[in-house]
């Protein structure tokens, strides 16, 4: 009996495990042009599953294209790169857009001959015609310009050569070739693209399956998306050792598991009880040091509960010194697949910063999980908007917000901006923090929380923005069940559509990852108050 050999290329959708073969391909093809994030590419397949394909010949990535749903009026009017594409994020994709447009194709030089470019171009157009668009549609580089700009009386003459056979332009020969058509010149299109001067093709296909003349009729199917969400208002207690503090927060762990949650969420510092049954009051340098030896004992405990009660647990926050030597405020989030991530706090409150030494994070992003892509933002780094916007981007859907108060003053200061974030991304927010008090625990003396679960204000969501909510400073457990499907709807066809609506053309926010050596820290002042935690 014969066997099949498996196949040497493959042409198929874009998955988070094929990032770093991108990230590294374009590296390759575009070589002096700032490549990718990995949050951008993430944000990509995130954003539209469906139109982001790879290339694979005998297993390595050979080929990527992406590409996002579009509205005519958009697709086809004046554009640059870095708007239609979300700033690279793909987070411009309208799932009611009636245009297929493709911001990004790259090919690996070497397997050229094997006509990838062509099967990425197919897949693309049978994407096209399944979800019955009016066509493609992308701004084309001219790579030959430059170098024929004497030649000819400016870009539209270039293109029209290039038309007729007279000049010859590799990248719009072969786009003529695949049956695109320009429809004019885009200015400034890609200003980094110098051998194009920053012009572009604009370039479409038009599907022969659908009459241009019909109105689209797209709209965001209401499905059910059902993600049940549990946050723990815990109780500061006096514990006498590691094992009692497990216990109690395994207790919490078992109660959210028992209502089949599938997150449950700790507060900020939800750790320092660990600190209670020291023998003696320590410094805050000796209570760090001992938060680290902490460490790993309180992951793998996380870890064991996740997987055996079948839960995904937002492990709060954790003070801890970092492999690197940095002392960090960090979110050990422990998935049921046994996967372990870490977000650290970017923004230390000056509390924080003054008695703990605790320095900002490099950055922010989403953690994928069995029911798609989540943030974490604690405590004060949710009152800075660009970073749940950058997880957003990235395709987070649920950002986990624990915190950590003292007076009802904090409190308001991160709930108002907790409702906020989830008002101008769409998106769910879900609050965690501490109650009672802790003697003898610095930083820990009271606590004021309300933990709740936040929602848009919109049709398909609360009255109020509240999907639940905890009383006031009780040890408690508050669930609620939301659906994620809501929010694509709201992102489309919602009252109003804070996403989509975003001017693109005005304004964007750049990431820089800088060196920790070069990152600015907060002055080493001594706060206002100099006990509670300070948060919010």
């Amino acid at each position: 009996m014969s066997r099949r050999s498996p196949a040497k290329l493959e042409v198929r959708e874009a998955k988070p495990g094929d990032i770093p073969g991108i990230l590294k391909l374009i590296g390759r093809v575009y070589t002096g042009v700032e490549n990718y994030t990995p949050g951008m590419i993430r944000g990509q397949i995130n954003n539209f599953p469906e139109g982001q394909f790879v290339a694979l010949y005998e297993g390595e990535v050979v080929g990527y294209c992406a590409s996002s749903r579009i509205d005519e009026h958009v697709a086809l009017a004046p554009h640059d790169w870095e708007g239609i594409s979300g700033n690279g994020f793909g987070s411009r994709h309208d799932p009611t857009g009636d245009w297929l447009y493709g911001f990004e194709l790259a090919v690996a030089t070497k397997q050229r001959g094997l006509r990838i470019g062509k099967r990425l171009y197919e897949a693309r157009r049978a994407l096209c015609e399944r979800l019955e668009l009016k066509g493609i549609v992308f701004g084309g580089r001219m790579p030959n310009y430059r170098r024929a700009r004497n030649k000819v009386d400016g870009p539209e003459d270039y293109l029209e050569q290039v038309r007729e056979g007279k000049l010859r332009d590799p990248v719009i020969g072969f786009q003529l070739a695949n049956g695109f058509e320009p429809i004019g010149i885009l200015e400034n299109y890609l200003p980094e693209d110098k051998a194009s001067m920053a012009f572009a093709a604009h370039m479409v296909w038009r599907n022969p399956y659908v009459d241009p003349a019909e109105p689209p009729k797209h709209r965001v199917p209401r499905d059910v998306e059902g993600v049940r969400l549990a946050t723990c208002q815990l109780q500061a207690r006096a514990v006498k050792d590691f094992d009692e503090f497990v216990r109690n927060v395994e207790y919490f762990v078992d109660v959210a598991a028992g209502y089949e949650s599938d997150f449950v969420v700790f507060p900020e510092l939800f750790t320092l009880s660990l600190l209670s049954f020291e023998k003696r009051e320590l410094s805050p340098a000796e209570a760090i040091d001992r938060l680290t030896d902490h460490r790993k004992p309180l992951v793998d405990e996380l870890s064991r509960m996740a997987l055996r009660y079948n839960i995904n647990i937002v492990g709060g926050s954790h003070p801890t010194r970092t492999e690197d030597g940095d002392i960090q405020n960090v979110a050990y989030v422990c998935l049921r697949d046994g996967s372990v991530h870490a977000q650290e706090k970017i923004h230390p409150t000056p509390n924080e910063s003054y008695w703990w030494k605790i320095k900002g994070g490099d950055g922010v992003d989403v953690i994928q999980t069995d029911v798609g892509p989540v943030g974490v933002l604690i405590c004060y780094d949710s009152e800075f908007p660009e970073l749940a916007r950058r997880l957003v981007d990235e395709g987070a859907r649920i950002i986990f917000v624990p915190f950590c108060t003292d007076n009802r003053q904090g409190y308001m200061r991160v709930r108002y901006c907790a409702q906020a974030r989830a008002i101008e991304n769409q998106c769910f927010v879900v609050m965690s923090g501490n109650v009672g008090n802790l003697p003898g625990v610095e930083n820990m003396d009271v606590q004021y929380a309300q933990s709740c679960i936040l929602t848009p204000c919109d049709f398909p969501f609360a009255r109020d923005g509240v999907a639940a909510e905890a009383s006031e400073n009780i040890e408690t457990l508050t669930i609620a069940d939301v659906n994620l499907a809501d929010l694509t709807w709201a992102r489309a066809e919602g009252t109003v559509r804070n996403l989509t609506d975003r001017r693109f053309d005005l304004y964007r926010i750049d990431w820089t990852q800088r060196p920790r050596g070069d990152q600015q820290q907060m002055p080493s002042r001594a706060p206002m108050q100099a006990n509670g935690p300070g948060g919010g």
